[in-house]
């Protein structure tokens, strides 16, 4: 059975996305998100998407297309050469299943053969648009392991020079092959600002791992 990775991504300023616009705009999350393959007459690709029939949107760039009880369909056209984050992660050849946004933010999924290619495309994403994160990854290979992929960007550079430390010399181990005050003084710091760095890197990886 072919194995392979599923990336769930936010991006919190995906520029200038009217889906994402919509969605904080109106208060609302915009959901089922569909894209024309191919141009109209002026280069312009449609797409349109749903949100709640109560739901206010400005009109502003978008169209009401249909109307049902419990949601509206809204399309929207826009220039080829308008950034896109789905855009974006396609040109690496990998097709984006879902789209949608909550509160301005825009959440996607795709599927990637290895953690070099999720790497790549995240480093690109980042580039053009702002508050990219990995929510969720997992391996699909039929025994439903779920992967977390921690991004090390959430620690400082000098957070990572500290747990890097503490790990090379056995702190983490049991029993430890050093204490606090030896760590401390290989990085040239006090206990406190070891404890301290320590622990702010420990809590954005154990959020990163538990809420992921």
């Amino acid at each position: 059975m072919a194995s392979g990775l599923r990336i769930d991504l936010n991006v919190s300023d995906p520029g200038t996305c009217p889906v994402a616009r919509v969605s904080g705009e109106s208060d609302t999350p915009a959901r089922s998100v569909s894209r024309a393959s191919i141009p109209d007459s002026e280069g312009r690709i449609a797409e349109e998407f749903t949100v709640g029939a109560s739901a206010t949107v400005p009109e502003s760039g978008v169209s009401e297309v249909a109307s049902y009880d419990s949601h509206t369909v809204y399309r929207f056209r826009r220039s080829r050469e308008q950034p896109c984050v789905c855009e974006r992660v396609e040109t690496f050849g990998y097709p984006v299943s879902d789209v949608h946004a909550t509160d301005g933010s825009l959440a996607i999924t795709f599927h990637a053969p290895d953690l070099d290619a999720v790497q790549a495309i995240v480093s690109d994403l980042r580039e053009r648009f702002g508050g990219i994160e990995l929510r969720k990854l997992t391996e699909v290979d039929g025994d439903s392991t779920d992967l977390v992929f921690v991004d090390r960007s959430r620690l400082t550079a000098r957070q990572r020079e500290v747990v890097r430390a503490a790990y090379d010399m056995g702190y983490f181990e049991h029993p430890k092959r050093s204490n606090a005050g030896e760590v401390a003084s290989e990085l040239d710091v006090s206990r406190a600002t070891f404890r301290e760095h320590l622990a702010a890197a420990q809590r954005k990886l154990l959020d990163a791992i538990l809420n992921a």
